[in-house]
């Protein structure tokens, strides 16, 4: 079990997906349970889809998820465990964490 914001969560696997296209390394990391939601907030005119053509590769452990987000040029996170531990490892800034339906998303870019 994780402690997650005060509540425990089971630990599991994250989905890994990478593109590459020209110099650019995409990699998008969803927490397994959330792939296929739709996470909407109309109060902000969010709907955000976590689909599975995008997120869904690989099933990974959230540490093996961080190393392969370290070779990334640009990053998609979605779910509790991946942008928890990607906050701790100060791959995304906790100011740029939106949550919508109780899900965190981030997202990164280095340019």
């Amino acid at each position: 079990m994780e402690e997650n914001g005060g509540r425990k969560t089971p630990a599991g696997l994250e989905y890994v997906s990478i593109r590459f296209s020209n110099d650019e390394v995409v990699v998008s990391v969803c927490d397994e349970e959330v792939l296929g939601r739709v996470l909407v907030d109309p109060e902000k005119g969010i709907r955000y889809v976590v689909d599975p053509l995008f997120y869904k590769g690989e099933l990974k452990s959230v540490e093996e998820a961080l190393e392969i987000l370290s070779t990334a040029t640009t990053g998609n996170l979605v779910g509790d465990r991946i942008v928890k531990a990607a906050v701790e490892k100060g791959i995304i800034h906790p100011d740029a964490v939106l949550v919508v339906e109780n899900v965190p998303i981030a997202f990164f870019a280095i340019i």
